[in-house]
């Protein structure tokens, strides 16, 4: 990279002193580092490595609002993910890879303009008790096509317990308005124990010809010893970047309970069925326990598995093989 890390961060860091001398703006340097050790038996071969951001991923960020007066502010964040085993950044191609926007926000809600998360993403919390972490990670097994996406531009607005937003993503392909556009949102309400979400995601080709398109309904409830998680999901259209047909269903069941003052236990079951291709469903199970040194540093282990049929290759390098995860590390916030 031309632009080292370390000099956005030195430049982002002045900006934060000035910031901070200025009653009505504001700048914030933020970050998690996750590291830990993972063994992985996929059926053909076995690994122990080091792994970057298991329990929540490794990352260097910074945000920032101004008051602009009547209600209305300016808001933008830059956030770099990290690789904290190797120390480079976690796409080589981008320097704020995770997330790169600005925007205004006031009573109307929010308009924000550049690289975000999509909508079956920014709601993890709310139907996967793994959150995308650990060995659970439901994005193992359901497509999320990419987690993040370029040239955003996003409206949300969030209310009463109502929260919802939609998105649109320019494809910038010259005389076609339509050739790798991104049209997705979602719709959703948390009120005392209940949390309900639903997200479409439809993005076309490059051609303009096919879309994957991608639908997940999903929620959690609270009771008296633990949070319930449900979610299912349609995955429609196009492979995406390639012409094979889609065709596919989610399942999503799980639990996240506390175990004493400063533990968590996490269990989910993920079913895949496939529609476009014969015998090649697959299974995920796993379980995690994370322990709270403080408010933010956590110790952490997890298990699980991936169990394919004849014809499903979900991280295994042979069709109807099964894929073994056991990891452990530890993770801090700053």
């Amino acid at each position: 990279m031309k632009t080292p890390l370390l000099s956005i961060a030195a430049l982002l860091s002045a900006m934060l002193v000035t910031g901070l001398a200025q009653a009505q703006s504001s700048v914030t340097v933020y970050g998690v580092v996750d590291a830990g050790i993972v063994y992985e038996n996929n059926g053909s071969t076995t690994v122990t490595r080091m792994d970057s951001g298991i329990l929540n991923s490794s990352r260097l960020g910074f945000k920032g609002t101004e008051d602009l007066g009547n209600g209305l502010n300016a808001i933008f964040l830059l956030e770099s993910g990290l690789n904290v085993d190797t120390g480079a950044q976690s796409d080589a191609a981008r320097l704020f890879n995770r997330q790169a926007f600005v925007g205004l926000t006031g009573a109307f809600g929010a308009v924000r303009m550049g690289r975000q998360v999509n909508p079956v993403y920014a709601n993890n919390a709310t139907f996967d008790p793994f959150r995308i972490g650990m060995a659970g990670d439901s994005s193992r097994l359901i497509s999320f096509n990419g987690s993040r996406t370029d040239n955003l531009l996003t409206y949300s607005y969030a209310a009463n317990g109502l929260r919802g937003e939609l998105q649109y993503g320019a494809g910038e392909v010259a005389g076609n308005n339509s050739a790798n556009r991104t049209l997705a949102g979602f719709a959703g309400y948390q009120a005392g124990p209940v949390d309900v979400v639903i997200t479409h995601q439809n993005i076309r080709n490059a051609a303009d010809t096919n879309a994957t398109k991608m639908t997940l309904i999903g929620g959690n409830v609270q009771v008296s010893w633990a949070t319930l998680y449900a979610a299912y999901g349609w995955e429609k259209g196009v492979i995406l970047g390639t012409t094979a047909p889609l065709d596919q269903r989610d399942l999503l069941l799980g639990v996240r309970a506390k175990a004493g003052e400063a533990g968590t236990v996490v269990f989910s079951y993920i079913r895949k069925t496939d529609k476009a291709v014969a015998n090649a469903d697959a299974t995920q199970v796993a379980i995690g326990y994370i322990h709270d040194l403080s408010k933010r540093t956590a110790l952490y282990t997890s298990y699980g598995q991936i169990r394919n049929d004849g014809a499903a290759k979900y991280k295994v390098l042979v069709g109807g093989a099964t894929d073994k995860v056991l990891n452990m590390g530890v993770r801090h916030y700053f």
